[in-house]
């Protein structure tokens, strides 16, 4: 059994700084509430190698210069090429930096996307982290659901490779109340990652139980993923506010729930930094109230 990681201190959840302030879920797990989601790094359609990898790199450098402690990852982004990049680029990893990683899919030779949710599928993707990363033991690991089934035998898996040392948190994606509650009858969940944004709301009860227990809710898409967020609202709301309508859209975010992170990606040094910037954005009331009723 690998030992856990040192507790961790200096854990206000405000939002004083780029990082959106910290948000303590266990004694040795606190993410920055302004995360980086890593998915971009990859060539098109979330395969091969980037582009720039020079780029890449100084995204990645960026991020922990910037401090910020919240890295999302998988191993099925590229695939491997995301985890690569990350080890190369901040290995040994920043004092306090935690990645997480998803498992429950992959990739086909033709960039299409299916189910791993096997008992050695869910193993073999574990160690292929552990690997890629490496490390000895992974910070959290998401189990990715691709369907309202019973996460029971799935989630099993992952509490094994906790017990044996391998994962040091669990968390889910893309699942409802009901599996969220399976599963935290199994082992105790420290994030949930699900599609959630300014104008995608069919989670707020979620988002809102998650607060409720001091469990982070990572939404991915943030921005709208593959399909830009679009409203005539935000824009004027932005441009009152002398942002982005990304910006906004992510500041929103931050000021909807005190355990709400968010990882936009990107793989550009500057829009990085535009997007670590929303972090320093207050809505006035009238703002809120218009962006509240999208």
């Amino acid at each position: 059994m690998i030992a856990p990681k040192p507790p961790i201190s200096g854990h206000d959840t405000d939002m004083d700084d780029i990082t959106g302030g910290i948000l303590k879920l266990t004694d040795d797990l606190a993410l920055t509430r302004m995360g980086y989601g890593a998915m971009r790094l990859t060539g098109p359609g979330i395969w091969g190698p980037p582009k720039d990898p020079a780029e890449a790199i100084r995204v990645l450098r960026t991020v922990a210069d910037l401090g910020l402690l919240h890295i999302d990852t998988s191993d099925y982004y590229g695939p491997y090429v995301v985890n690569d990049l990350i080890r190369e680029a901040l290995y040994p990893y920043p004092s306090g930096l935690r990645i997480v990683t998803k498992v429950g899919a992959r990739r086909g030779d033709d960039r299409s996307w299916f189910p791993a949710m096997t008992e050695p599928e869910l193993i073999e993707a574990v160690y292929d982290n552990l690997k890629r990363l490496d490390v000895e033991q992974l910070d959290v690991v998401n189990l990715r659901m691709h369907d309202t089934s019973d996460p029971t035998i799935p989630f099993s898996v992952l509490t094994a490779l906790q017990d044996e040392g391998l994962i040091a948190h669990l968390g889910v994606s893309n699942v409802t109340e009901d599996q969220l509650l399976i599963c935290r009858g199994i082992a105790p969940v420290v994030c949930v990652q699900n599609e959630y944004n300014l104008v995608n709301r069919g989670d707020d009860a979620l988002v809102d139980i998650c607060a409720e227990n001091g469990i982070a809710y990572v939404p991915f898409f943030p921005l709208g993923g593959f399909s830009p967020l679009q409203s005539e609202i935000l824009d004027e709301v932005a441009q009152d506010l002398g942002a982005t309508r990304q910006q906004t859209a992510l500041a929103w975010l931050l000021q909807r729930s005190p355990t709400i992170c968010v990882i936009p990606g990107t793989s550009s040094v500057a829009h990085l930094k535009e997007n670590v910037a929303a972090s320093g954005i207050r809505f006035s009331e009238i703002a809120s109230q218009r962006l509240n009723a999208l």
